[in-house]
């Protein structure tokens, strides 16, 4: 029997979809028309049991997959989760309902169905035209947070503290998105040297939920970009199980039955509070779960896709495992270079330093989280861990080139502001 990937660029690569899915059952992959999905679509010709295109009809996609013995169907990308779901319904797979699916990728049908089942209450306003900002800004408070209602990797996404900035990020944002949601700012706690927000990891399964893990995070870059996070987080029995309620019933509300999920939680001083409900697999956890635990999560993801009965249980490793992320620039810029690898690479507790970026690389610049390396680890304790990654980021430097003139930015100085 053969599964089915929906592939788009997403938390897992071709080649770990390759190497980890593809041991067991052939691996058919349904290749949306992106740029990126286009270049790789030659690895997975070479390497899967078949390829099909989602520029096709669903007909004749549903068609071409119905030759392969199909069990089961996933995806890694949060954009083709959509697509995902539509498939799954033509071609009689297990999945996520398209009406789960449409509150996992809409973040204000998402907000508005925690909101009715009395999960969560944060205020949040749809605006689809310049002239509704101020009524949105009114209804949420400032400050507030502007974000497109469809998005990922916090593009477009910004705080505004009064209503005449977050008139003119409204209207600036508008004219490449077609609807924003307005939400009250969730003010976190002081939890430094920590970031005030954890994500927690969860299967789900016919047999039921399993949070096998909370992500402690590292404080967030300007406006809203990750740099950062860790198994096991540092929160205590008591408000671990807080989050865990949390997002136990999100899940619930939300209508989710089947995969990998990921969600986000502000702590705040009044306690927990949900930032969002992602319906795959974490960014970069593959990589963490493989070196923390030895889970291997893109596995998981195919056993539970093809209806197989999985053991899992929580996991709270003896070391701390880390990643660490170099935000790049918000203006425009091309990399001349990156200084600092050999020394970070040498600090004890480092097991590896990965820049994601090569010299010649244009970047695009805003607000999107766009990240220059990938620096993992492991410490004895979180205190450890923050003393190498204090460490670390001394010895990391970027040069660039920005509006014609080069510019040698730290990555201290990234992360404060990029």
């Amino acid at each position: 029997m053969a599964i089915v990937v929906v592939y788009d660029q997403g938390a897992a690569s071709p080649r770990e979809i390759i190497g980890r899915l593809g041991g067991s059952e052939p691996v058919v992959v349904a290749l949306a028309p992106s740029e990126h999905a286009q270049q790789v679509g030659p690895l997975f010709e070479e390497n899967c049991a078949g390829v099909v295109s989602l520029a096709d009809t669903d007909e004749a996609v549903v068609a071409l997959l119905r030759r392969y013995p199909v069990k089961g169907i996933l995806t890694f990308s949060e954009r083709m989760l959509p697509d995902t779901a539509r498939l799954a319904e033509l071609l009689g797979l297990p999945y996520n309902s398209p009406e789960t699916v449409r509150v996992l990728t809409d973040k204000a049908a998402q907000r508005r169905c925690l909101r009715e089942a009395g999960v969560d209450s944060v205020r949040s306003a749809v605006v689809t035209t310049p002239g509704g900002g101020p009524a949105a800004l009114a209804l949420t408070g400032l400050p507030a947070v502007v974000k497109p209602v469809r998005g990922e990797g916090s593009r477009n996404t910004v705080r505004v503290t009064d209503a005449g900035h977050g008139a003119a990020v409204i209207e600036e944002f508008l004219r490449t998105e077609p609807a924003l949601i307005v939400e009250e700012f969730l003010q976190g706690a002081d939890c430094a040297p920590f970031g005030d927000y954890v994500s927690v990891e969860s299967a789900v399964t016919p047999e039921g939920v399993c949070h096998y893990a909370v992500s402690g995070k590292l404080p967030l870059a300007p406006p809203f970009r990750e740099s950062g996070q860790f198994w096991p987080s540092q929160l205590p029995p008591e408000q671990l199980a807080e989050v865990v309620s949390l997002t136990d019933r999100a899940l619930r509300a939300l209508g989710v039955t089947h995969g990998l999920t990921h969600t986000e939680i502000k702590l705040t001083p009044a306690g927990p509070r949900l930032i969002e409900v992602n319906g795959r697999l974490g960014g970069e956890q593959a990589e963490l779960a493989r070196r923390a635990v030895g889970l291997d999560l893109v596995a998981l993801a195919g056993e539970i896709a093809l209806g197989r009965s999985v053991s899992l249980s929580p996991v709270r490793p003896d070391r701390v495992h880390f990643q660490h992320y170099t935000p790049g620039p918000t203006a425009p810029a091309r990399v001349e270079r990156v200084d600092g690898a050999p020394a970070v690479r040498a600090l004890p507790g480092v097991t590896s330093y990965r820049p994601a970026v090569r010299p010649g690389a244009e970047l695009a610049g805003g607000t999107s989280t766009t990240l220059l390396d990938l620096l993992c680890g492991s410490a004895a304790d979180h205190e450890e861990m923050i003393a190498l990654l204090e460490q670390a980021v001394d010895q990391l430097a970027f040069e660039f080139t920005i509006d014609g003139r080069r510019v040698l930015r730290t990555a201290r100085d990234l992360l404060l502001n990029p």
